[in-house]
C-alpha cells in the first residue's frame, strides 16, 4: 500500500458514538479498498484520561491524549478528524486549519449559522488544505446510485423532492443528554437529523434549495431528567427526598419545513425524534418527468426506481439491489452480490474517498466540503427562521 503522495497521517477528535464510527471506518479503510497512500492512525484524544488510552488500545489508535490543541500541533499529524459535539466543531477545525492540516468534521457543520460560516471562511483560507464533511449517507451505495441516475438524466426534470427522517428515541424518559441542549447541540432533530436529508436531497437532485416557503418547529417534551453524575443513560440524578432533578430542553424535538430549488422542484422536509414506530426511517423520493426514484434506510442496500418511459403494460417500480461489484458504486471492495452492507460501510466509504482526494484523484460520488456544508446549514438557518417570524426566507438571505 503506499503511493507517491505519502501516508494520511490521522488525528481523531472525539471518542463516543462518532468516534467508533470514525475509528472503524481508519482502521479498516486499508483493508478494503486499494488506496494511494497509507493510512496511519496515529493519535485519538479524548476528554476521559482514564477512558481514552482504553479507547485507542480498543480501537487501534498508536497514541492517545486528552488536549485537543496537543494533537493539532503535533507535526506528525496531517488529518484532524472532528467527532465532537456540534458546539466545538468550530473552534478545533478553524485551528487545524490554521495550523496547516487538512479537516474532516462531523455534521451539522456548526451549531450556529455564524459558526459555520467562520468554518467556510477558514478553509477558502486554507488554500493548501483539504476540507471534508461527514454527511455519510452519501457513501450508502444506493444513495449514491441515485446520484448518478440522476446526473444521467434519467428522472428528467424534477417535479417533486419529499424527504423526512424520523427516528423515535427522543421520548419521555430520554434524559437531558446534550444533543438536547441548545448552547451544546444549536438545534435538536433539525440539525441532526435535517440536516442529512437536506444534503441528500441537494447531493442527489443536483440542484440547490432557494427559499423555504413555511415551516414549523415545536418541542413537545419541554422537562427532561438530568443524567446522573455516574450515570447509566436513562435514570436521573436524585435530589433532596429521591425525587429526579428536572432541566429545561432547549432544542427543537421536530422540525417539518416546505421548499423551492432553484430548477423548479418542490420540497418537504421532515425530521422528528418522536415518531414512535420508526427507529431510523431515513427516506427520499424524486418525482420527476421521466421517472421516480426512492430511499428508506432501513432498507439501505436497496434503490427503488420507476422507469416513466417503459412499456405502459408492464411499468412499475423496481427494487434494485445495490450491491453489484461490475455495477454499484463502491460495491466492488465488499462482498458477493447481495451479501449486503450496513451502516458502518458509510463511513469505511467515505475515508476511502478521503484518502483518494488528499492524493489528488477523484473520489467516487462527490465530496461535501466546509463551503458545500455551508449551504446545507444556510438552509437549516432558513427552516428556523420560517418557523419563529412566520415568514417566507429566501436563502440568499444568509449568504
Amino acid at each position: 500500500m503506499g503511493g507517491s503522495s505519502g501516508a494520511v497521517r490521522v488525528g481523531l477528535i472525539g471518542t463516543k458514538f462518532m468516534g467508533r464510527a470514525h475509528s472503524n471506518a481508519w482502521l479498516n479503510v486499508s483493508r478494503f479498498f486499494d488506496l494511494p497512500s497509507a493510512v496511519a492512525m496515529h493519535a485519538v484524544c479524548g476528554r476521559d484520561k482514564v477512558d481514552t488510552p482504553k479507547f485507542a488500545q480498543r480501537w487501534g489508535w498508536a497514541n492517545s491524549m486528552t488536549d485537543w490543541r496537543q494533537l493539532i500541533a503535533d507535526g506528525q499529524v496531517n488529518l484532524i478528524d472532528v467527532g465532537t459535539p456540534n458546539d466545538v466543531h468550530a473552534e478545533q477545525s478553524i485551528a487545524a486549519l490554521e495550523a496547516g492540516k487538512h479537516v474532516a468534521c462531523e455534521k451539522p457543520l456548526a451549531g450556529t449559522l455564524a459558526k459555520a460560516r467562520q468554518m467556510r471562511d477558514a478553509a477558502r483560507k486554507a488554500k493548501k488544505c483539504q476540507t471534508f464533511v461527514w454527511f455519510n449517507y452519501r457513501r450508502c451505495p444506493a444513495v449514491a446510485l441515485a446520484h448518478n441516475l440522476v446526473a444521467k438524466g434519467r428522472l428528467g426534470r424534477i417535479y417533486h423532492v419529499r424527504a423526512a427522517y424520523l427516528q423515535e428515541w427522543g421520548g419521555p424518559d430520554t434524559p437531558l443528554v446534550w444533543r438536547f441542549k441548545g448552547d451544546v447541540a444549536g438545534s435538536g432533530a433539525h440539525g441532526d437529523l435535517n440536516a442529512h436529508i437536506i444534503d441528500m436531497a441537494r447531493f442527489i437532485a443536483g440542484d440547490e434549495v432557494t427559499e423555504v416557503v413555511g415551516s414549523i418547529e415545536e418541542t413537545f417534551i419541554k422537562q427532561r431528567v438530568i443524567p446522573g453524575e455516574a450515570g447509566a443513560a436513562n435514570k436521573g440524578s436524585a435530589g433532596k427526598g429521591g425525587k429526579k432533578r428536572m432541566g429545561r430542553s432547549t432544542v427543537d424535538d421536530a422540525v417539518l419545513f416546505l421548499a423551492r430549488f432553484k430548477g423548479g422542484a418542490v420540497a418537504s422536509f421532515e425530521a422528528t425524534r418522536l415518531a414512535t414506530g420508526n427507529k431510523n426511517r431515513n427516506t427520499i423520493e424524486i418525482n420527476g418527468e421521466c421517472g421516480a426514484l426512492r430511499f428508506n434506510f432501513e432498507r439501505m442496500n436497496e434503490l427503488e426506481f420507476y422507469d416513466a418511459t417503459s412499456d405502459a403494460t408492464t411499468r412499475g417500480w423496481t427494487t434494485i439491489m445495490c450491491t453489484d461489484a461490475a455495477k454499484h458504486p463502491y460495491a466492488a471492495a465488499w462482498w458477493p452480490d447481495a451479501h449486503v452492507l450496513g451502516y458502518e460501510h458509510g463511513f469505511v466509504n467515505q475515508a476511502a474517498d478521503i484518502v483518494r482526494m488528499l492524493a489528488g484523484k477523484k473520489p467516487e460520488v462527490p465530496m461535501p466540503d466546509f463551503e458545500d456544508a455551508y449551504k446545507t446549514q444556510c438552509v437549516l438557518e432558513a427552516a428556523i427562521v420560517s418557523a419563529r417570524e412566520k415568514r417566507q426566507v429566501a436563502i440568499s438571505e444568509f449568504k
